[in-house]
């Protein structure tokens, strides 16, 4: 146990935002999205909740200044989104980051092609709908 770590933030994930560069992505997946199919390295967070994730990650994680540093999935054509979702996760990193961008929306293929090139996956217990978003990663400002 760390002092100033959420511990919800386990050592293997721990070790890969250590890890992570500028501009690489990390995937928080919902329960249902195929995160072995499309990236080599996936972590089980099974019962976690991306949302609460978020809580652990966005202190530790700057986000990138120069590129879309949050990236949802659009919803297939005639499919809804609960937009209930986005505003949570948004209310958690505009707590840590209060200028944070909005989150963009890409389509399903676009946001499977980013993941391909992805760090990390962390496959979640998130049952929502379209509950899957992407963090890139910034340059840590010097302190």
């Amino acid at each position: 146990m760390l002092k100033g770590i959420n511990p919800i933030i386990s050592p293997e994930l721990l070790k890969i935002l250590a890890e992570m560069g500028h501009g690489d992505e990390l995937v928080l997946a919902d329960a249902h999205f195929p995160g072995h199919t499309f990236c080599k390295t996936v972590v089980r967070g099974d019962g976690l909740q991306v949302q609460d994730l978020l809580e652990g990650i966005i202190p530790l994680f700057e986000l990138d200044s120069y590129a879309d540093p949050l990236i949802m999935m659009a919803p297939a054509e005639g499919d809804e989104l609960d937009p209930q979702v986005e505003a949570d996760y948004t209310a958690v990193i505009k707590k840590f980051v209060p200028n944070a961008p909005d989150v963009v929306r890409i389509g399903r293929f676009e946001f499977y092609d980013r993941t391909e090139k992805a760090f990390a996956v962390v496959v979640t217990g998130t049952t929502a709908k379209y509950g899957n978003i992407i963090l890139k990663k910034g340059v840590t400002p010097l302190a």
